[in-house]
């Protein structure tokens, strides 16, 4: 396994000045991650604040028992009751399967930034990993895209699932998964190790009882000797210990939301795209009622209700289901790092481009709560490459980064042009140039006698270039055919290294690269020192 950074320019405009020149985006953030003394000093303001460590260690005990989480994990877990630890902290959806590869590549990101930055400091630094229970779009994790005939193909869980449930309090349909299961194995060439891996899934599913344990098993079969910590958001026990920070955040929710629509608001007046939608009437918090997870607004009364007034709730109301049932009560995007924040010692956030341009907005949030914003680091990045891959970009002398960013089909259409001497695109170009030439004279003409005759000669002038742009294609079409082995060359190319339009780990999943490499391919992966300097890395396997 060879490992090699690539400096891919960023989209967003955001994320490209945080990792380039990260003065022009400093006052939105608490620390700078570049700076040598940032954990140093981030670990001395987390000494002066309390956590209710026995309540979590308790808690995150008893959620990955039932998980059947490795030995390592209560490791780290028992690690948080000393007052010096510290975590490393990322979250995502429960996709099925682990969803796209980049949420893999941010459980690497954790694990990573974790040591290095125990190794720094001298004291105990946990990954943890933040499952998104609470949120209730199945149907954003209810899929997985796979490789079929030279095209990424959806293959989507059939569920009869219509409530806006969360994730975790979602039935878990073992049927409908196992069905699901077999059109994806379907899709990948059977290899030495199909058999098991299908196999143990299969077992992963026999003994899950929700999306969120299927998830949190998968991630252990991967990961089962880093000491990795993952929480389910949306565990009962998790929210009776939020219970107080609920009750902090229904007190001062005008502030929190005030704070965050000015720099929302601010951000946009830069230049600076943030998807996150936010009014100054947003409560930020999801009230659960009726199997439905349904997000309140503020009312200029001080009272509560959902968008469409699915419920009413006074102030002293919510504050009473926060104080008795704070399960019924969970976070959006704003308030779910503040909640993190609360229950856990973040030494480190880990985020994606996403990510870390909502984050952009919450430094107000955490100033109204007392707590300042942890060090965000960016995730680290990766895009896969087989050997056949490295190979063909080998043979059809492509550059990988032009690949990464725009995909193949430039560099396909010149080297179809380029079969024949002289090229087809140019010998059609000459041939519409000497037929302008040719035809100039019938055109002046033809504007002589009049301005329907003159518009007459340009219209037939038209038809003549459509029909030799129609000959160029076909000329193209047919040496397409003759060099078929190329074409297809550059199509996988680009289906593997340039999905959809966009990088790798946004589309595919790690079902193909363990059928071909073996359950602990990422966990090697994992062994290599990676530094978060560089925003992308290639790993050929």
């Amino acid at each position: 396994m060879r490992i090699d950074p690539v400096n891919l320019k960023q989209k967003n405009v955001l994320v490209d000045d945080y990792l380039n020149d990260f003065t022009k985006v400093e006052n939105k953030f608490e620390y700078n991650p570049y700076d040598e003394e940032t954990i140093k000093e981030r670990a001395t303001f987390l000494k002066q604040q309390t956590y209710n460590r026995d309540g979590l260690v308790e808690a995150l005990t008893k959620m990955n028992d039932h998980w059947g989480a490795p030995e390592q994990t209560f490791t780290m877990i028992d690690k948080l009751k000393d007052q010096t630890t510290s975590a490393v902290v990322a979250g995502q959806q429960a996709g099925l399967l682990t969803g796209p590869l980049y949420t893999v590549h941010k459980i690497i990101s954790v694990i990573q930034l974790a040591k290095q930055q125990e190794e720094h400091l001298g004291t105990a630094v946990v990954p943890v990993f933040w499952i998104a229970g609470e949120d209730h779009d199945f149907a954003e994790i209810n899929h997985v895209m796979m490789k079929s005939q030279q095209r990424m193909k959806k293959i989507q869980l059939q569920s009869n699932l219509d409530q806006k449930s969360s994730v975790s309090d979602l039935p878990f349909d073992r049927e409908a998964v196992a069905s699901w299961l077999k059109r994806v194995f379907a899709e990948v060439k059977e290899t030495e190790i199909t058999r098991d891996f299908y196999q143990t899934i299969v077992k992963i599913v026999d003994t899950s009882e929700s999306y969120s344990e299927f998830f949190a098993r998968m991630i252990y079969q991967l990961f089962n000797e880093e000491g990795l910590i993952i929480v389910d958001a949306h565990h009962r026990d998790i929210r009776l210990l939020e219970s107080n920070h609920f009750q902090m955040l229904i007190e001062e929710n005008a502030a929190i939301s005030k704070g965050v629509y000015a720099a929302l608001q601010k951000n946009r007046q830069q230049g600076y795209p943030v998807p996150l939608d936010s009014e100054p009437g947003d409560a930020h918090l999801f009230y659960h009622h009726n199997e439905e997870r349904i997000l309140l607004s503020k009312n200029e009364d001080g009272s509560y209700s959902g968008k469409r007034d699915e419920v009413q709730l006074t102030e002293a109301e919510l504050l009473q289901v926060a104080k008795e049932k704070p399960w019924q009560l969970s976070n959006n995007v704003v308030t779910r790092p503040l909640m993190q924040e609360f229950i856990f010692p973040v030494l480190a956030f880990v985020g994606g481009p996403g990510e870390i341009s909502y984050w952009s907005v919450l430094k107000p949030a955490f100033q109204v709560v007392g707590l300042e914003m942890p060090p965000i680091y960016p995730r680290l990045s990766f895009t896969l490459v087989d050997r056949k891959a490295e190979a063909a970009l080998s043979s059809l002398q492509l550059e990988l980064k032009q690949v990464l960013e725009h995909g193949t089909a430039r560099e396909k259409m010149k080297w179809l042009a380029a079969t024949s001497n002289p090229p087809i695109e140019r010998l059609s170009e000459q041939v519409q140039q000497e037929m302008d030439g040719i035809h100039k004279p019938l055109r002046d003409k033809a504007a002589e006698l009049g301005p329907d005759i003159g518009a007459l000669a340009e219209k037939n002038m038209g038809y003549i270039n459509q029909m030799i742009e129609f000959l160029e294609q076909r000329m193209l079409q047919s040496i397409e055919e003759k060099y078929e082995r190329e074409m297809s060359a550059f199509t996988e190319l680009d289906v593997l290294l340039h999905p959809e339009g966009g990088l790798q780990e946004r589309v595919w999943n790690v079902v193909p690269w363990i059928n071909t490499y073996g359950i602990d391919v990422f966990q090697q992966l994992n062994k290599h020192q990676l530094s978060f300097q560089y925003p992308h890395y290639v790993v050929y396997v």
